[in-house]
């Protein structure tokens, strides 16, 4: 229509032709973006910027970092524009873990009730392992039930005992005032050894250990290496154990900790939740 009155032909001759009023193609040569137009294309900028910084943000964690950033939405509309754009979380494979049982040097403190009203008093602890070009690398990571945190972690190229003790040693140089704190953990041998067991008794911490074949035992803490496994692990292949480590640290300390939002927690991140909920001396450095 615009060019047909551009040549000359009048828009109420067109209009009578085409059948349409005059009054909206009026207000449209106005303002030929509408508000609701407008507002959607920058609910969709803010969405692609939180994507192409973290790819492996579903549209929940996408909406999050829109509305932080001033673009308001519900969960739901965050989902329609991540539909029609095809902005997916990017999720690797799952893949199985095989565990050699052994006699348990602890008692099942924690029974599956992963609740705790109060920092440092219920820690949980397990292994993960990645192959890279180089061969295996294992990560022992200690996450404070409280603030789903991960207060210490160890990374090495063998899975000794001493992975263990060093993740432990982590957290307690980072939360000091652990006196008291139950650590669970599966039946692993890292955590039966004696090493890891004087370790605890050192730091007066109380031990805690998982009936034989429960996964669901120590759930809270694989819940936490199945987004590692999602979002840095299976994300691609590792020539170096060095490459991997590197990433697998910046994950858990910029995206974990500051930029993962829990629905647990209030929407709060570990970080925003300790600071909100604890006082300074309680929260990590």
């Amino acid at each position: 229509m615009k060019e047909l009155a551009g040549d000359g032909v009048p828009v109420t001759v067109t209009c009578r032709v085409l059948k349409l009023a005059r009054q909206p193609y009026y207000r449209w040569l106005e303002r030929p973006v509408t508000d609701a137009e407008f507002e959607q294309a920058a609910r969709a900028n803010a969405l692609f910027d939180a994507h192409l910084e973290d790819p492996e943000f579903g549209y929940r964690f996408l909406a999050d970092e829109a509305r932080s950033a001033g673009s308001g939405m519900a969960d739901r509309t965050a989902w329609r524009i991540c539909r029609d754009n095809r902005w997916w979380s990017v999720f690797g494979k799952k893949r199985g873990r095989t565990k050699k049982a052994g006699p348990p040097v602890h008692d099942d403190l924690v029974r599956r009730d992963f609740t705790t009203d109060g920092p440092n008093r219920l820690w949980l602890t397990d292994i993960t392992e990645h192959a890279t070009g180089e061969g295996k690398l294992y990560l022992c990571a200690v996450k404070d039930v409280f603030s789903k945190r991960i207060v210490g972690y160890s990374i090495d190229a063998r899975m000794k005992s001493r992975l263990a003790v060093a993740a432990l040693n982590n957290a307690v140089a980072r939360r000091e005032n652990v006196a008291g704190c139950v650590l669970h953990s599966d039946r692993g041998s890292q955590f039966r050894s004696r090493k890891f067991v004087q370790a605890l008794d050192r730091h007066q911490i109380t031990g805690s250990i998982g009936r034989v074949g429960a996964a669901g035992d120590n759930a809270a803490m694989e819940s936490f290496f199945s987004l590692l496994q999602k979002n840095v692990l299976d994300r691609r292949a590792w020539a170096t154990r060095e490459e991997l480590r590197i990433a697998i640290v910046t994950w858990i300390e910029r995206t974990y900790h500051r930029r993962r939002r829990q629905a647990s927690l209030g929407r709060l991140t570990p970080v925003e939740f300790e600071t909100v909920m604890t006082t300074p001396a309680l929260q990590a450095a």
